[in-house]
């Protein structure tokens, strides 16, 4: 019954393909297709740099390629493409699921079985238990001892591990004012960042930056900061001047020239 469910699942993701080959092509000028097939591949480089995975030197370098690509197409397209475009799509109806199951028989597992969600459900409930010792625990000791901040800070790691973001940052808070620490400091901030609350990110970077002026992370969070909110030339300003101070071979110079760059 179970390869009958995972037939009709291969059946149905492959149908679209197989509405592709049915249908019957449409005729399309050898201009026509030129100039989609340029502006495809330019929208999807232009998508490519403004999420960053593209820098601008690459962007200018592929869009040339691109350029002269369609400057080199032939004048007629051969028939004989077209065929095999449709051999190639029709064997992928066999060799796609064929491979699949293929793959499943040698690194697949079929006789373990998922874990169901009451199983699932009693590891997050023992999570919670654990966590809630570990609260009770921070509760008798002194609220202003290194034992607290400890506690504080394996509660705050492990709430950010599980997603519960507003648990970690409250946690993390609470041993970054038993006793200040650069590293914490900016691990709260970008976790203020990533929660949206960009208003405690600001107050946490200007309270850390007045002790640790020099310390490169938190000025890389003082620039990512301010391009969050939309001030550009702010985060250009921050992020240029810690790339002036930023050795050669510093392990982060490539992330913030990276960033630097995508900034509109």
């Amino acid at each position: 019954m179970i390869w009958l469910l995972f037939l009709a699942l291969a059946v149905l993701a492959l149908a679209p393909l197989g509405l592709v080959l049915l249908r019957p092509p449409r005729p399309h000028g050898r201009q026509e297709a030129d100039l989609a097939f340029y502006r495809a591949q330019l929208t999807e480089l232009e998508r490519e740099r403004a999420a960053g995975r593209l820098d601008e030197p690459a962007f200018n370098a592929a869009r040339t390629e691109v350029q002269r690509r369609l400057l080199a197409a032939p004048a007629d397209r051969a028939p004989a493409q077209a065929s095999r475009g449709s051999a190639l799509l029709a064997a992928g109806l066999f060799l796609i699921p064929a491979g699949g199951f293929a793959l499943y028989l040698w690194h697949g597992a079929p006789d373990v079985p998922a874990a169901p969600y009451v199983e699932r459900a009693a590891v997050a409930a023992r999570d919670d238990a654990l966590l809630a010792q570990l609260r009770n625990r921070i509760a008798m000791v002194p609220p202003q001892s290194e034992g607290a901040r400890q506690g504080w800070l394996l509660l705050g790691n492990a709430e950010r591990g599980r997603g519960r973001l507003d648990e970690a940052a409250e946690a993390l808070s609470h041993a970054l004012a038993i006793r200040f620490d650069a590293g914490l400091a900016a691990d709260l901030a970008e976790l203020q960042i990533q929660r949206g609350d960009t208003a405690a990110a600001a107050r946490i970077l200007a309270t850390a930056l007045r002790q640790s002026p020099g310390d490169p992370r938190l000025r890389f969070l003082s620039g990512l900061l301010e391009a969050r909110e939309g001030r550009s030339q702010n985060a250009r300003a921050t992020w240029q001047a810690l790339l002036a101070d930023t050795p050669a071979d510093a392990p982060w110079r490539a992330l913030l020239e990276r960033e630097l760059q995508g900034l509109p």
